[in-house]
């Protein structure tokens, strides 16, 4: 049987999907591996939410073309643009869309044949409950997909393009997945989806989010709990309340916001309200809480007045975590015509100046820390020999992270108690 390697780029839904994409492929048989010098058929799972992201899948498939693989384009960029991509990288193999990779082995078996496309008009994520993944990254920390698609439609955003509407998965489900990933030793299960927080509302006809979590609390072998990607209308106090109690899920909140204000909101296609009541609320019900959010600068028809009252909110606000991104203008968003547009070196400038307001925050809140034990999840030795550990208010990949100095043998995956020594605007020292 043939053997098949698999390349995955993008975020960690994309992930899951890669996972899922070596299930079916294990599933049907076939050897898989991570390593493209093993076999000449390639599988890129591409990422397309920005053109950054586009330009490194594309790269990685013009490498693998120049080594004479035989390539399979998967995931969002073969949805965006098929027939451009085709038309330009004439070698590809075949072509599957974001969520269609349940046609892949049809795919692979016609390669000797000629080129396949299989890539749905129009998108609609159905998760496969019966393909068991295989997973890439096992650690601490796994990921599952509680829902996939999107039902707003956000100025800047190409997901719901490419992925359809939301589809839910069932509570037993996930719980049932959960409990298989604490069995196999995962200590943290981080919860995703475009939004989170809209979980169960086609399935159940009312937020499920805080029922879910609620179930996945009881699985006595699991450690940390978290899910990401809240949307502000929908955080409950009921799913606050859930989160204050339950011992398992982490006091975090990641709440992409976007913008401060209501202008800037509106062209957004986001929920214009004031956020600060809400802000106010999250830390009122859940002490001790660490809140993150992400913010753009350079969206088409931001004023400098516009500007001047996020930078305000954010040193008004002192979130945990905060992540800038400058506006990337994509096809087939509704942004991509608005006129009123900001040049580069602005949006540039705008970055680095909430940057650097949010480096002074986050080193004032560091620094509660030092002197204080917490409780850390281990994850990997450095190269320099350090633990390289994460506290519950930090999410892997975008958050900071814990350096341990110790003798002590610890073992990835553990929790462990950590007396905080010193810190650095995004990093905790801390030791055993």
């Amino acid at each position: 049987m043939k053997k098949i390697a698999l390349i995955s780029h993008g975020c960690a839904k994309n992930l899951v999907d890669s996972e899922l994409i070596l299930g079916i492929l294990v599933q049907n048989g076939y050897e898989v591996t991570l390593n493209e010098d093993e076999t000449d058929i390639v599988i890129v799972n591409t990422c397309s939410f920005i053109c950054d992201a586009e330009r490194e899948s594309i790269s990685t498939i013009l490498e693998l073309v120049e080594k004479g693989k035989k390539v399979i384009v998967a995931g969002c960029l073969s949805q965006k643009h098929p027939d451009e991509l085709k038309k330009e990288i004439p070698e590809i193999a075949g072509m599957v869309g974001a969520t269609d990779f349940n046609k892949i082995v049809e795919i692979i078996k016609n390669l000797d044949n000629d080129y396949t496309e299989e890539v749905s008009e129009k998108p609609d994520y159905i998760y496969p409950e019966n393909v068991e993944r295989q997973q890439i990254t096992m650690g601490a920390s796994s990921y599952i997909k509680i829902a996939d698609g999107c039902n707003y439609r956000c100025g800047y955003c190409v997901i719901p393009y490419l992925r359809g509407d939301y589809h839910s998965r069932k509570i037993e489900d996930i719980v049932s997945e959960a409990k298989n990933l604490a069995n196999k030793g995962v200590t943290e299960i981080i919860l995703i989806a475009q939004d989170t927080t809209s979980y169960g509302i086609d399935l159940y006809k009312k937020p499920m989010l805080s029922e879910l979590l609620r179930e996945l609390n009881k699985i006595e072998n699991l450690g940390w709990i978290r899910f990401m990607y809240a949307y502000p209308t929908q955080m409950t106090d009921e799913l606050l309340d859930t989160i204050s109690k339950c011992d398992k899920i982490v006091k975090y909140v990641d709440i992409p916001l976007q913008h401060s204000h209501p202008e800037m909101l509106k062209m957004m296609n986001r929920p214009a309200f004031d956020y600060r009541p809400m802000i106010e609320n999250i830390r009122k019900r859940i002490p001790n809480v660490s809140i993150r959010t992400t913010f753009i600068v350079g969206y088409p028809g931001e004023t400098d007045e516009y500007f001047e009252n996020l930078a305000n909110f954010i040193e008004e606000m002192k979130f945990d975590r905060v992540g800038v991104f400058t506006y990337s203008r994509e096809k087939g968003t509704p942004s991509y015509n608005l006129p009123n547009r900001v040049s580069a070196k602005v949006a540039k400038s705008r970055y680095n100046k909430l940057m650097k307001i949010q480096q002074k925050i986050s080193l004032e809140r560091n620094k509660k820390f030092v002197g204080k034990t917490i409780p850390c999840i281990i994850e990997a030795y450095s190269d320099e020999g350090d633990i390289v550990a994460r506290s519950e208010y930090d999410a892997p990949e975008v958050d900071g992270v814990v350096k341990i100095m110790t003798d002590k043998a610890v073992v990835p995956g553990d929790i462990e108690q950590v007396k905080i020594t010193d810190c650095t605007e995004y990093d905790l020292i801390g030791t055993l």
